[in-house]
């Protein structure tokens, strides 16, 4: 079995065509159908990845290590303990190492220009995990989440509440111009997308038929929205000392039953998850000590609404992981 993709990297959307975006989302679909099913789809048996994890996670590494058991692939995962890569081994070294043994390689941690040298050097294919400037593979499973409630991307309207700066919000915006989706980021002037990427995106957009928009009015971003996004308010990697000046900052731009009522009728709540929605974690409950906030960019009462489908997304990671790895080993 091959693909067109065969071979590639995935580093980040800009990277790909429509058409070959909605080429990985049916992939993905086609899996978690035989997943559900039972049906066994051991299609690269015999292959190895590796799993380089500088930034830990539940549902990335969860997805790419069932994924290749599924697969029937070998998979070995190196904490940010387990491997010297930028220590005392350079990031190409490393590369051209995991290459000889590896036929594909993941990376999840900091810079892009990380993930870009280890597919310079590697040899094989090379997944971004999550940089601090993209998330690609979650736009995978956040596409095959909207497509499975409206059926279609074109001409929805997707808002991004809170710190549209964040490798999430990017990326989201990337794969709404590549999609035909109208895409609004809505928060302060401070958290905005950077000039340079909007630019990138409004001209794909242009191409596309949808717009890019950059708010800071609640009211006007998600009146008549369809998909209501948002993002924890101080990201993994960033400091702890953080929290006071984004919750100033972004406290109006929290997710709850007010912003809801103002989206369509049909709308649905997506997050990448982890989400404070409650006080049941350690973080949370420094945050209630420290600012008196029970919940913070979203609402427990949206969070556990009809209209969110976080854990529809969350389990889509897995199949839209899936996907990647097949398309591009395949």
């Amino acid at each position: 079995m091959s693909y067109a993709l065969s071979g590639r990297h995935f580093l980040k959307l800009l990277d790909f065509t429509s058409e070959e975006i909605v080429e990985l989302v049916d992939l993905a679909q086609g899996l978690k159908e035989k997943k559900h099913a039972g049906i066994p789809h051991r299609y690269l048996e015999g292959k190895n990845m590796v799993l380089i994890f500088e930034k830990t996670s539940t549902r990335t590494r969860c997805s790419f290590e069932v994924a290749g058991h599924d697969l029937g692939m070998g998979v070995t995962y190196l904490d940010p303990s387990g491997s010297q890569i930028g220590n005392k081994e350079s990031i190409k070294d490393t590369a051209r190492v995991l290459g000889r043994m590896f036929d594909g390689i993941e990376y999840r941690g900091y810079g892009q220009e990380i993930v870009e040298t280890l597919a310079e050097y590697s040899g094989v294919p090379v997944w971004n995990g999550l940089t601090d400037e993209f998330h690609p593979t979650q736009m995978i499973a956040d596409l095959l989440t909207i497509r499975e409630n409206f059926g279609d991307f074109q001409g929805l309207n997707l808002v991004f509440m809170g710190d549209a700066k964040n490798n999430v919000a990017n990326s989201l915006m990337v794969a709404s111009a590549k999609m035909g989706i109208n895409f609004t980021a809505c928060g302060p002037a401070e958290c905005m997308p950077n000039d340079e990427l909007v630019a990138t995106c409004r001209a794909i957009a242009a191409e596309n038929n949808c717009e890019i928009r950059l708010t800071s009015d609640v009211e006007e971003a998600c009146t008549g929205a369809n998909i209501i996004y948002t993002d924890i308010w101080v990201s993994m990697g960033e400091p702890a000392s953080l929290w006071e000046e984004r919750i100033r900052l972004l406290s109006p731009y929290q997710v709850n039953a007010k912003v809801m009522a103002m989206a369509a009728d049909n709308a649905i709540f997506l997050h990448c998850l982890p989400a404070f929605h409650d006080t049941d974690t350690s973080v949370a409950q420094d945050i209630e000590a420290r600012f008196g906030l029970t919940e913070m960019e979203v609402t427990d009462e949206v969070f556990e609404s009809a209209q969110s489908k976080v854990f529809d997304e969350a389990e889509n990671r897995m199949h839209s992981i899936k996907a990647i790895v097949l398309a591009t080993l395949g």
